[in-house]
């Protein structure tokens, strides 16, 4: 028997099943399903308006990839933003089986066809509002999100079984009917027989067109569903050995329906572009693709002649400012001007103009000329002291920017807002945009003032903060005159967009590996008194990579999370790293490297399939280091080297352990008769020490005469599963649970009559609630010992 509470905690750990797999393999994952449909969509967009201009569009060939499609869409520049939209979103679906596990909603479970339907359509809605509010990386996360359920359905209901062969598109509509939905009391499916599951739904299921799904139960003794229900199936699902035995999942080949997984996966592809082409229907195909650089949907391939980046000036505009904003000016047309109608022109551009005590507003257009109109307009005023705030408008324009943005920020003063640096630096790490800053009219009018023992307006320590911001970044911070800066803007606009290596100035010889497929190659040194010799320059080639750091989980399911903090220094790690440029090279090795001196550590490298390799990393280092890449592309070796400079944790939380151990009755059964000595009773007991807490030491009988056992439940050290018997003539007992940093629980249990307003089980509410949240969340590593 179980008690009230015992059901509730019942309910909440038989939920949640596994979904198409996470990790490679012979069967179909919701990474590869992902990035299938996100291609088929694109290649049909960038083919739609090709028609409408009259020009050629040449279908890639199959199977689809991001930088085939990237070239067939006149945007081969794209192709390393696109891939980077593409494992954004990739990896927030595969976040849905490690944050929603045990949540049957987000997997089509247990016959919740009302509950799934309504997080993707919700989600659409959410998907579209953001894209009107030009919140495009919200619009991604929630896209990823109803994806994961859209793809399960098709694994997880009978959709396949019923003979369907088109994706059932009333899941992506609230004002329809998903179908004809099975009664809770009606039996769907029968006993497999032995492994065989291929004919294990019942017949008047299929033959009425009724929709089901499998129940899925983690905890052995805990698992249970319906009479007459289908399960999950598998291995881990325990609901698959209560009758109906066996499942119907098609999660993969080696499923209970397996041989019917590639059905389930093409229709799980087919559903994910419906959803893709609404999305695009609501957008326009234009702005599909080339929405603000985010697209409404995953972002950055722009269809003939507009690449993937975004170019932000961030400009200083106080009346110092009044000689060299003219110049500013007239550069900034002449990189907007040499760039229009190219592949190197950008998808959108943005505008932060600051002076003191102001920063703004910011300006964002796709329009170059409007984009040149707004920078004609600035005019210097305000001023005063020496310091502006070009911490603040950089933040800004790193926020509102997306990942892998060009910045030029134009000043002629310190930054007033210093206290920023930090914030600034991990801005830069996390979109990985390059910020470059010329500090004008310093260098001339600084030796002046020196020479004259007057103040200088920009010191060595003010001009080290934007050297600091800028090598962070992988970009430059120069000291130029009026006359001098077109010169240094257009070295940095000719400088390489790839990820070559950069080294910090000191006296020491740098070598740096360049393949052969590179093509004019660009050295630029910039210092003072700077005296260097270069040996055998060859060029640049399209080869280049992006990369994640990720948490592998150690839940329920195998895969892995993206990290959205930066990782911890002094233990171990992993990166999700993807080459781009082509579709046939490889990663040999992987190493970070201390960005200030030659010490690295080196990965072991796993390949993912489709161009991804999982890097596990025995050691984050304590200080600044770059991501390195070696690899091989048939015969030729490469190197590629990122050019942000990264910066790991020191910060270690601990969370404070202050619950009491708690008990979770499981069963209580008695034959006590009249003479108790001929007599016994027993229970079966679950002692955890809750979600957070530090685990379970030990577990005494505090009171009673009974046989005591104790077991982990599957190796858990934070579930213990108590089993106690007893004369009738001892008809109570109590629980002594101590955890590890010594709170203390009592559990009492009894079989003599209490009045109705009394509990059998004294253990309170809170405790039991603890226990239920333990239990849904400690399942997930029960299983990884099963």
């Amino acid at each position: 028997m179980l008690s009230t509470l015992g059901l509730c905690c019942l309910l909440l750990l038989n939920t949640g099943a596994q979904g198409f797999g996470i990790l490679p393999g012979k069967s179909l994952n919701h990474l590869e399903i992902t990035e299938s449909a996100i291609l088929n969509t694109t290649v049909q967009v960038c083919r739609a308006l090709a028609q409408a201009e009259g020009t050629d569009f040449i279908t890639p060939a199959q199977p689809f990839t991001a930088d085939a499609v990237a070239v067939a869409c006149g945007t081969p520049k794209s192709s390393k933003n696109f891939r980077q939209a593409i494992t954004f979103i990739t990896l927030r679906n595969i976040r849905v089986d490690i944050r929603h596990a045990l949540n049957a909603s987000f997997h089509f479970d247990e016959e919740m066809f009302i509950e799934g339907r309504r997080i993707i359509t919700e989600g659409i809605l959410a998907v579209k509002a953001s894209n009107k509010e030009e919140n495009f990386e919200a619009a991604r996360q929630k896209l990823a999100e109803i994806f994961h359920p859209l793809q399960d359905f098709y694994s997880h209901s009978n959709w396949v079984e019923l003979g369907s062969k088109l994706p059932n598109s009333n899941l992506i509509r609230s004002d329809t009917s998903i179908g004809n939905i099975a009664d809770e009391s009606r039996a769907t499916c029968r006993n497999c027989d032995g492994d065989d599951c291929t004919n294990n739904i019942l017949e008047d299921i299929t033959e009425q067109s009724i929709l089901t799904s499998g129940y899925f139960g983690v905890v052995p003794f805990l698992s249970t569903k319906p009479k007459g229900k289908c399960s999950h199936g598998g291995a881990v699902d325990q609901t698959s050995t209560i009758e109906p035995k066996g499942g119907i999942n098609k999660d993969t080949f080696e499923s209970s329906h397996g041989h019917l997984h590639l059905k389930a996966a093409n229709l799980a592809i087919a559903a994910t572009s419906e959803l893709l082409e609404d999305i695009r229907g609501a957008a326009g195909d234009r702005p599909f693709l080339q929405y603000e650089t985010h697209s409404a949907c995953f972002s950055s391939v722009l269809y003939r002649g507009r690449s993937s980046k975004a170019l932000c000036f961030v400009i200083d505009t106080t009346k110092s400012m009044s000689d060299d904003i003219e110049v500013v000016k007239t550069v900034t047309s002449s990189i907007i001007n040499s760039e229009v109608g190219t592949e190197d022109e950008p998808s959108l551009y943005i505008l932060v103009p600051f002076d003191d005590p102001n920063f703004g507003p910011l300006i964002r257009t796709t329009d170059p000329n409007v984009f040149k109109n707004a920078i004609n307009a600035l005019s210097p005023s305000g001023g005063g002291d020496d310091a502006e705030l070009s911490l603040s408008a950089l933040q800004l324009a790193l926020t509102s920017a997306p990942s892998n943005s060009e910045i030029f920020l134009f000043t002629d003063a310190p930054a007033k807002d210093t206290h920023l640096k930090s914030t600034v630096i991990a801005l830069i790490e996390r979109t990985q945009s390059v910020v470059n800053i010329m500090i004008t009219g310093s260098t001339v009018e600084n030796r002046r003032r020196r020479r004259e023992g007057k103040h200088v307006r920009i010191t060595a320590s003010d001009a080290q903060l934007y050297r600091d911001l800028a090598q962070a970044s992988g970009g430059q911070a120069i000291e130029v005159t009026k006359s001098e800066l077109p010169v240094a803007i257009n070295i940095i606009t000719e400088s390489s967009s790839s990820s070559l290596p950069g080294v910090p100035g000191k006296a020491d010889n740098f070598t740096f590996f360049v393949d052969e497929t590179v093509t004019n190659l660009r050295v630029y040194i910039t210092g003072r008194s700077v005296s260097f010799t270069l040996i055998s320059p060859t060029g640049q080639s399209p080869i280049d990579f992006l990369f994640d750091f990720v948490k592998v989980s150690q839940g329920l399911f195998s895969g892995f999370d993206a990290l959205d903090s930066r990782p911890t220094a002094g233990v171990n790690g992993s990166l999700l790293v993807s080459l781009t440029g082509t579709d046939s090279a490889t990663v040999t090795e992987v190493a970070l490297v201390e960005s200030s001196g030659s010490a690295e550590i080196k990965g072991v490298v796993e390949a993912q399939g489709s161009g991804n390799f999982l890097v596990h990393i025995a050691r984050i280092p304590s200080v600044e280091f770059v991501v390195r890449v070696k690899g091989q592309n048939g015969s030729v070796f490469f190197q590629r080297q990122s050019c942000t400079n990264f910066r790991s944790s020191n910060l270690t939380i601990t969370v404070t352990d202050f619950t009491n151990p708690a008990c979770q009755l499981i069963s209580l059964q008695s034959n006590c008769s009249e003479n108790c000595s001929l007599s016994t009773w027993e229970l079966s007991a679950l002692v955890t020490d809750g979600a957070e807490g530090t685990g379970v030491d030990r577990v005494s009988l505090k009171q009673g005469n009974g046989t005591m056992n104790t077991s982990l439940v599957a190796g858990n050290e934070n579930m213990t599963l108590v089993s106690y018997s007893a004369s009738c003539c001892s008809p109570d007992m109590e629980l002594l649970a101590v955890d590890r940093v010594g709170n203390v629980g009592t559990c009492f249990y009894t079989i003599r009559e209490l009045p109705p307003s009394a509990l059998s089980v004294s253990t309170k509410a809170t405790q039991s609630f603890f226990l239920c949240i333990s239990i849904v969340m400690l399942g997930l590593h029960v299983l990884t010992e099963q």
